[in-house]
């Protein structure tokens, strides 16, 4: 049996990617058509986690700029032209596959993309109370000023801005 492993996304696997993000994620729903969308725009920061030939899991991550929060359920159109950040969209996986360091194995690969990209920061919004696991991987979680926090009160009460600064830390993800 192999090890679980991530590959880029493909458009065949967007069935597969709703059914997992309708069951973990059911009260942030988001049509197909814009997940769809940040894998055209961002390929390689889209990824499925492979499991037993099945998909287990994804992650969707873009460039785009720090303390603005893309729309929920929303088309992004364009990227930012001089993104400084590369955006968590969302990482999911499957409570059967989880451990075994899949989550890091996600982020490290979006941490040598926006290194490669020249971007020094990853960005994401935790919920659902993933904080911890987010600090772990070494996100602090920012004060949020008005509009972002309006922005983040769609995403429920336990959501959080959340940072890491990749610039001058080569430190690999623990």
């Amino acid at each position: 049996m192999s090890k679980p492993h991530w590959r880029c996304a493909h458009a065949t696997d967007l069935p597969a990617i709703g059914a997992i993000a309708a069951r973990m994620h059911p009260d942030l729903t988001e049509r197909l058509d814009v997940l769809a969308e940040k894998m055209l725009l961002c390929p390689d920061g889209c990824r499925v986690l492979v499991a037993k030939n099945e998909i287990a899991g994804y992650g969707l991550s873009h460039p785009w700029m720090q303390h603005q929060i893309p729309p929920l359920d929303g088309f992004l159109e364009t990227l930012p032209d001089k993104s400084d950040c590369l955006y968590v969209h969302d990482v999911a996986v499957l409570p059967h596959f989880r451990g075994g360091g899949v989550a890091r194995a996600y982020v490290a690969t979006i941490q040598g993309l926006a290194r490669s990209s020249g971007i020094a920061t990853l960005a994401l919004v935790s919920v659902y109370g993933t904080r911890p696991l987010w600090e772990h991987f070494g996100f602090h979680a920012v004060t949020p000023d008005a509009e972002l926090r309006a922005k983040l009160a769609c995403y429920g009460e336990s959501a959080a801005y959340m940072l890491r600064d990749l610039a001058g830390s080569q430190r690999p993800v623990r």
